[in-house]
């Protein structure tokens, strides 16, 4: 049955595997609990939201699940203006997209001219979808003695030395979780003020605290400044990964832009029908957080108490652990699918990271529960789950150095490109 799983992951080099894939596979049918047709497996990989839509939203887009599939959904302005005034934005400032990922491909194409610089480990497409189109990728990597958090004077010290014109920011940052606060953010952005572009990727910060009740986010800056934009991604948020929906904020004349790219239509039916929902769900959503935020905390007490396991602060949903050493996470994430109905994020295909890594999303105790149970029971096999019979991943970087730069064409960036992961 491991033999099959690592089969399935084996597929999908950039990404884990869908949800729908795994299911299809009967990859987590080896756990007891799987009698009779395949059970899902409990998602620890996917950073959903477990507490919302509410139950009562569910059952009311069942209730609409005829017309929401049968008829064309209204126009992309339609959606937009709905969605900003429930969150007291300007539409003249947004751009909805098809999820957070076309938005990145139409920011590369419109506004990323020759180089970008980007933190890693991060999110795949903002090292992925620029190589893929020529563009010249600066690594600054994060240290691991220093919990991976971004230092942002070494950070704008390294794009002036490699003359980097974009800037990402993820955060916080995926798969680790980092949170650079506001105003060491907002120093940061001044600093790189000459750059064509800074992108502050907030995909998930809803699930960060706040500081001192002080909104963390970059939005309202980002409206006035003439090279920022802000990203937000609705389906994390709202555990509707499936929907494809986020937005991003910034200048009229920047969202300009990427809205004059965008389909008329790029929005689904789904996601219209959700963003209309929303005015009236703001209390559920905003308790859902809390809840998750207090998962986290748990959680991460739970997963501290594992010998060997270092677990890293994280403002995401998702918690970024390092596995004892000789414990390798291709065979634990393997056999925590088949043995134990568990999907996890292993991220030996992170540029940045290794297999002795795994991404863990927040979820509900009893969840927790079985994860810490089957985590107990695979490292307790001692050669069971060593490293000596899956070498790293080449494309794994845990050390860069002084920074990497890739640049588009050679053997060594394919190599990154069918490899890195999201």
């Amino acid at each position: 049955m491991a033999g099959q799983v690592t089969a399935l992951f084996r597929t999908t080099a950039a990404h884990s595997p869908s949800f729908a894939e795994i299911g299809r596979s009967g990859a987590a049918a080896g756990h007891p609990e799987h009698a009779g047709p395949v059970a899902a497996p409990v998602d620890f990989c996917i950073p959903c939201n477990p507490y919302f839509p509410t139950p009562a939203m569910l059952d009311a887009l069942r209730g609409r699940l005829h017309e929401i599939l049968t008829y064309y959904p209204s126009g992309a302005d339609t959606i937009t203006a709905e969605l900003c005034q429930v969150l007291g934005l300007n539409p003249q400032t947004v751009a909805m997209g098809n999820g957070s990922t076309e938005l990145i491909t139409w920011i590369d194409h419109l506004l990323v001219r020759e180089s970008l610089a980007v933190p890693v480990p991060t999110f795949g497409r903002w090292t992925d979808q620029p190589m893929e189109t020529g563009k010249r990728v600066d690594m600054f990597p994060l240290a691991e003695r220093d919990g991976f958090a971004l230092d942002p004077a070494q950070y704008a010290e390294f794009i002036h030395a490699r003359g980097s014109r974009v800037a990402v920011v993820c955060n916080p940052n995926n798969p680790d979780g980092g949170l650079l606060g506001r105003r060491a953010l907002l120093t940061l952005v001044d600093e790189l003020r000459h750059l064509d572009l800074i992108v502050i990727d907030e995909s998930f910060l809803d699930f960060a605290d706040a500081e001192g009740g002080q909104d963390p986010s970059l939005v309202q800056e980002a409206v006035l400044r003439p090279n920022v934009i802000v990203l937000r991604s609705l389906g994390k948020n709202f555990g509707l990964h499936g929907i494809r929906f986020g937005y991003l904020v910034a200048n009229p004349g920047l969202a300009g832009r990427v809205r004059a790219a965008l389909p008329k239509w790029n929005l689904n039916s789904f996601a219209e029908t959700v963003v209309f929902m929303l005015r009236d769900h703001r209390p559920e959503y905003t308790d859902s957080i809390r809840q998750v935020c207090r998962d986290r905390q748990d959680m991460r007490w739970h997963l501290a108490r594992l010998p060997g396991l270092t677990v890293y602060p994280s403002q995401g949903n998702f918690l970024y652990v390092r596995l004892p050493d000789g414990v390798d996470g291709v065979e634990v994430r393997d056999r925590l699918l088949a043995e134990h109905g568990v999907l996890v994020r292993e991220c030996g295909n992170k540029i940045g990271s290794s297999s002795s890594f795994l991404r863990l999303v927040v979820r509900p105790q009893p969840d927790v529960l079985r994860l810490v149970a089957g985590l107990e029971a695979l490292m307790g096999r001692g050669r069971a789950v060593s490293s000596g019979g899956h070498p790293q991943n080449p494309a794994a970087v845990p050390e860069l150095g002084g920074g990497t730069t890739y640049s588009s064409g050679t053997a060594a960036v394919d190599r990154l490109i069918r490899t890195a992961g999201a």
